[in-house]
C-alpha cells in the first residue's frame, strides 16, 4: 500500500493526502498511465458468464437510431443467456455489471488499491462493456467514481453546471440539454476521477471495457432510518448495550415494566401514565444513548446487499474450524486469514463490526480486529501479542510465576479471539488460504 503522504502513479503523482484534500468532491482529474501497461484481467466471456447469473446485478442497455429521443434507448435487466445479448457487430450497445469485486479476486484487488479512501465509502467495481459507439448517455452519478480504462478506448466529455433536466419518458435518465466543458480519449491504464456534480457521457471507439469503481453517498434519512430499524429490531431492552459478540463478557440486567400499587380502574381501554413514562424513559435511554447509536451505526453499514449468500465450510463444524485455527495459530506457516470478497467489515472507537454484528474488544484482541479490517488478511505474526510476551524483570521465582498466570491469561484470550474466528470461518465470512 502506498503511504499517503507518498506520490502515487494511480493518481499522477499526487500523494493521496493531497488528492482527497484537493480534488476529492471537488474537481475531476485526468490521470495518463495511472495503471501502466493494464491488461485487462477478467475478460469479456467471463464478463457474459457472469451476467448469466441470478446472483449478479446486470443490465443491457441499446441504442437505435431514432428521431425520438426518448425512444432511442432501451433498457433491459439481467440475468442475460448469452443469445439474448446483441450481436457483437451491432453498434451502440452496452452491457453493465454491477459488484464484480463480490465474485472476483482480481476485481477485488483493483478495488484495495483505493483504501486511501475511508472504506464505508466503497460501493463496488461496475464493468461496462461496448461495442462501438456503445454508452448509456450523458447523465448524472449521485456518487463520486473513478473511471479506469481497461481494453479499448472511451471518449469522455464532462460538464458542470448543467441543466439537470431529463429526457421525458425515457427509460435512463439521460439529460436533455448536455454541452459539454472538456473532452478525452482514454487508452488502457487512463483513469478518469468524477466526482457527483459533473455530468458526463462516455461513447465507446470501438469494441472498449471500462471499469467503475463508485463510492457511496448515504443519504442523512437513509442512515437515520437504518438506525432506527435497528432499534426497532434489536433494541427492544437494555441487553443491546451489549455487543453480539464479547470477548470478555459482562451481564446486564433486563428492566422490566412493573405495576406494584396499580390501584383498579374503571377506564380498562386507557394507557397508564406509569406505562407511558416507563416506555418514554426506555426509549430515551435506548434513542439517546451514545453507545447504542454507534452500534446501531456500525450495525447497519456492514449490513450485506441483499443478493449475497457466504459459502460456509460446509464439510467443517464450529469445533474443527477452532482446531485448524490453533494449529495455525501454533505454527509460522505461510497461511494468512483473508475475510471473504462479500464480507464488510468496520471498527469504531468503541467496537468491531462485521455484516451487521458486533463485537466488544479492547486492548491486544481490538487491535488484531483492527488490522483484520484494515489489511483484510492477517498472519500469524499478528497474534504474536496474545501467543507470546515477556515479563517484566523479577526475581526468578516471582518472574516463572508472573510469566505462568500471564501465559495462562493470555492463552485463554487467545483460545477466545480464535473461537470468534472459528465461528466466523463456519459461516463463511472469512477463510484460512495459503
Amino acid at each position: 500500500m502506498t503511504p499517503i503522504d507518498q506520490p502515487s502513479t494511480l493518481l499522477g503523482g499526487l500523494t493521496p493526502d493531497y488528492f482527497m484534500r484537493h480534488y476529492w468532491q471537488k474537481k475531476p482529474l485526468l490521470v495518463r498511465g495511472a495503471l501502466p501497461a493494464f491488461e485487462a484481467p477478467i475478460s469479456r466471456s467471463e464478463l457474459f458468464a457472469l451476467a448469466q447469473r441470478d446472483d449478479v446485478e446486470s443490465r443491457l442497455v441499446v441504442q437505435a437510431g431514432s428521431k425520438n429521443l426518448a425512444r432511442s434507448w432501451t433498457l433491459k435487466r439481467g440475468p442475460f443467456q448469452r443469445r439474448s445479448l446483441p450481436a457483437l457487430t451491432q453498434k451502440a450497445w452496452t452491457l453493465l455489471v454491477q459488484g464484480v469485486n463480490l465474485f472476483d479476486a482480481r476485481a477485488h484487488d483493483i478495488l484495495e488499491m483505493f483504501r486511501f479512501i475511508p472504506r464505508v465509502r466503497l460501493d463496488d467495481l461496475m464493468i461496462s462493456y461496448a461495442s462501438d459507439r456503445g454508452g448509456v448517455g450523458p447523465h448524472f452519478d449521485s456518487y463520486d467514481v473513478f473511471l479506469l480504462q481497461a481494453q479499448g478506448e472511451r471518449r469522455w466529455r464532462i460538464a458542470h453546471g448543467v441543466d439537470d433536466q431529463f429526457v421525458r419518458g425515457a427509460e435512463l435518465k439521460i439529460l436533455a440539454r448536455f454541452k459539454h466543458d472538456e473532452e478525452w480519449v482514454l487508452q488502457p491504464g487512463d483513469m478518469l476521477y468524477l466526482p457527483p456534480s459533473y455530468a458526463h457521457e462516455g461513447v465507446a471507439m470501438g469494441e472498449c471495457m471500462t471499469y467503475s469503481i463508485g463510492f457511496n453517498a448515504p443519504q442523512g434519512p437513509a442512515l437515520a432510518q437504518a438506525v432506527m430499524a435497528w432499534m426497532a429490531d434489536e433494541g427492544n431492552d437494555d441487553d443491546r448495550s451489549s455487543p453480539t459478540h464479547q470477548i470478555h463478557p459482562s451481564r446486564h440486567k433486563t428492566q422490566l415494566y412493573t405495576d406494584q400499587g396499580q390501584g383498579a380502574t374503571q377506564n380498562p381501554g386507557e394507557i397508564p401514565l406509569a406505562l407511558q413514562n416507563f416506555a418514554y424513559e426506555s426509549y430515551k435511554r435506548l434513542a439517546f444513548n451514545e453507545q447504542h447509536f454507534q452500534r446501531a451505526l456500525g450495525e447497519s453499514l456492514t449490513e450485506p446487499k441483499p443478493h449475497v449468500w457466504f459459502e460456509g465450510e460446509l464439510e467443517l463444524d464450529e469445533a474443527q474450524c477452532l482446531s485448524r485455527l490453533k494449529r495455525w495459530a501454533a505454527s509460522e506457516g505461510p497461511e494468512v486469514i483473508r475475510l471473504d470478497r462479500q464480507t464488510q467489515m468496520l471498527f469504531d472507537a468503541k467496537f468491531i463490526y462485521i455484516n451487521a454484528e458486533s463485537v466488544g474488544a479492547s486492548g491486544a484482541e481490538a487491535k488484531i480486529l483492527r488490522t483484520l479490517a484494515n489489511d483484510r488478511a492477517l498472519s500469524v505474526k499478528v497474534l504474536a501479542p496474545l501467543v507470546k510476551r515477556h515479563s517484566r524483570a523479577l526475581p526468578s521465582e516471582q518472574k516463572h510465576l508472573a510469566s505462568s498466570l500471564l501465559g495462562t491469561r493470555l492463552a485463554s484470550r487467545l483460545d477466545a479471539l480464535l473461537g470468534l474466528f472459528a465461528q466466523w470461518m463456519q459461516s463463511g465470512w472469512l477463510h484460512l488460504e495459503d
